[in-house]
Protein backbone atom coordinates (compact mmCIF):
# COMPACT_ATOMS: atom_id res chain seq x y z
CA UNK A 1 0.00 0.00 0.00
CA UNK A 2 1.14 3.53 -1.03
CA UNK A 3 1.69 5.98 1.96
CA UNK A 4 -0.17 8.77 2.45
CA UNK A 5 1.14 12.21 3.40
CA UNK A 6 -1.53 15.54 4.39
CA UNK A 7 -0.84 18.94 4.74
CA UNK A 8 -3.28 21.60 6.21
CA UNK A 9 -3.24 25.09 5.59
CA UNK A 10 -5.01 27.78 7.91
CA UNK A 11 -8.33 27.17 5.59
CA UNK A 12 -11.18 26.98 8.04
CA UNK A 13 -13.18 24.93 5.38
CA UNK A 14 -10.51 22.10 5.74
CA UNK A 15 -11.84 20.88 9.27
CA UNK A 16 -15.74 21.92 8.98
CA UNK A 17 -15.92 20.02 5.40
CA UNK A 18 -13.18 17.60 6.71
CA UNK A 19 -10.32 17.55 3.91
CA UNK A 20 -6.49 18.35 3.75
CA UNK A 21 -5.36 21.21 1.84
CA UNK A 22 -3.04 18.81 -0.21
CA UNK A 23 -2.40 14.94 -0.17
CA UNK A 24 0.83 13.06 -1.74
CA UNK A 25 0.36 9.44 -2.48
CA UNK A 26 3.56 7.88 -3.84
CA UNK A 27 4.99 10.52 -6.60
CA UNK A 28 1.39 12.35 -6.84
CA UNK A 29 0.43 15.15 -5.18
CA UNK A 30 -3.38 16.71 -5.25
CA UNK A 31 -3.62 20.03 -3.88
CA UNK A 32 -7.53 20.67 -3.43
CA UNK A 33 -9.50 24.01 -4.41
CA UNK A 34 -7.30 26.69 -3.30
CA UNK A 35 -9.20 29.79 -2.20
CA UNK A 36 -7.74 33.44 -1.34
CA UNK A 37 -7.56 32.80 2.62
CA UNK A 38 -5.44 34.58 4.87
CA UNK A 39 -3.13 33.33 7.43
CA UNK A 40 -6.09 34.87 10.02
CA UNK A 41 -8.80 32.99 7.99
CA UNK A 42 -10.03 35.90 6.17
CA UNK A 43 -10.53 36.68 2.59
CA UNK A 44 -7.29 38.35 0.56
CA UNK A 45 -7.57 40.60 -2.19
CA UNK A 46 -11.01 41.27 -2.07
CA UNK A 47 -12.28 42.83 -5.42
CA UNK A 48 -8.87 42.28 -6.77
CA UNK A 49 -8.94 39.00 -9.40
CA UNK A 50 -4.36 39.45 -9.38
CA UNK A 51 -4.15 39.20 -5.67
CA UNK A 52 -6.25 36.47 -5.28
CA UNK A 53 -4.74 34.28 -7.84
CA UNK A 54 -1.30 35.27 -6.14
CA UNK A 55 -2.71 34.22 -2.60
CA UNK A 56 -4.26 31.02 -4.30
CA UNK A 57 -0.95 29.65 -5.80
CA UNK A 58 1.15 30.90 -2.97
CA UNK A 59 -0.43 28.32 -0.62
CA UNK A 60 -0.55 26.05 -3.77
CA UNK A 61 3.20 26.50 -3.39
CA UNK A 62 3.49 26.33 0.23
CA UNK A 63 1.67 22.94 0.10
CA UNK A 64 3.68 21.20 -2.67
CA UNK A 65 7.04 22.62 -0.92
CA UNK A 66 5.46 20.96 2.94
CA UNK A 67 4.78 17.32 0.79
CA UNK A 68 8.51 18.05 -1.25
CA UNK A 69 7.15 19.15 -4.54
CA UNK A 70 7.95 22.42 -5.68
CA UNK A 71 5.79 24.59 -8.94
CA UNK A 72 8.11 22.95 -11.67
CA UNK A 73 6.25 19.56 -10.55
CA UNK A 74 2.85 20.60 -11.66
CA UNK A 75 1.28 19.31 -14.45
CA UNK A 76 -1.89 20.28 -14.28
CA UNK A 77 -4.21 23.55 -13.11
CA UNK A 78 -7.70 24.01 -12.71
CA UNK A 79 -9.29 27.57 -12.32
CA UNK A 80 -12.24 28.56 -11.49
CA UNK A 81 -13.98 32.05 -11.61
CA UNK A 82 -17.10 33.99 -10.86
CA UNK A 83 -16.27 36.54 -13.33
CA UNK A 84 -15.24 35.21 -16.75
CA UNK A 85 -13.43 38.10 -17.86
CA UNK A 86 -11.17 37.88 -14.97
CA UNK A 87 -9.57 35.35 -17.51
CA UNK A 88 -7.37 38.19 -18.67
CA UNK A 89 -6.21 39.04 -15.75
CA UNK A 90 -5.38 35.82 -13.68
CA UNK A 91 -4.19 34.24 -17.04
CA UNK A 92 -1.04 35.98 -16.83
CA UNK A 93 -1.09 35.52 -12.67
CA UNK A 94 -0.95 31.68 -13.85
CA UNK A 95 1.84 32.63 -16.19
CA UNK A 96 4.33 34.42 -13.19
CA UNK A 97 4.06 31.19 -11.33
CA UNK A 98 5.04 29.31 -14.14
CA UNK A 99 6.79 30.59 -16.77
CA UNK A 100 9.32 27.64 -17.32
CA UNK A 101 7.81 24.38 -18.56
CA UNK A 102 4.00 25.36 -18.17
CA UNK A 103 1.81 22.85 -17.47
CA UNK A 104 -1.92 21.92 -18.81
CA UNK A 105 -4.71 24.22 -17.24
CA UNK A 106 -8.52 24.29 -17.78
CA UNK A 107 -9.80 27.67 -16.84
CA UNK A 108 -14.07 27.95 -16.41
CA UNK A 109 -16.49 30.49 -14.99
CA UNK A 110 -18.67 28.90 -12.52
CA UNK A 111 -22.00 30.55 -10.31
CA UNK A 112 -20.21 30.93 -7.30
CA UNK A 113 -17.55 29.46 -4.76
CA UNK A 114 -18.05 28.89 -1.15
CA UNK A 115 -17.13 32.37 -0.20
CA UNK A 116 -19.13 35.05 -2.23
CA UNK A 117 -15.61 37.69 -1.91
CA UNK A 118 -13.85 35.11 -3.99
CA UNK A 119 -12.95 35.28 -7.22
CA UNK A 120 -11.28 32.78 -7.54
CA UNK A 121 -10.33 29.09 -6.38
CA UNK A 122 -7.48 26.81 -8.07
CA UNK A 123 -6.46 23.21 -8.17
CA UNK A 124 -3.29 21.92 -8.92
CA UNK A 125 -1.99 18.45 -9.43
CA UNK A 126 1.95 17.39 -9.58
CA UNK A 127 3.69 14.50 -10.67
CA UNK A 128 7.67 14.63 -9.31
CA UNK A 129 9.99 12.12 -10.80
CA UNK A 130 10.85 8.59 -9.33
CA UNK A 131 13.76 10.01 -7.69
CA UNK A 132 12.65 12.80 -5.55
CA UNK A 133 12.51 11.95 -1.90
Amino acid sequence: MTQRQSHFSASPYEKQFGFCRALRIGQVVHVAGTGPIGVDGKTVGVGDPAAQARRCFDIIQQSLEKLGAGLEDVVRTRMYLTHIDDWKIIGPVHGEYFSGEPPVATLVAVAGLVDPDWRVEIEAEALLPDDHG
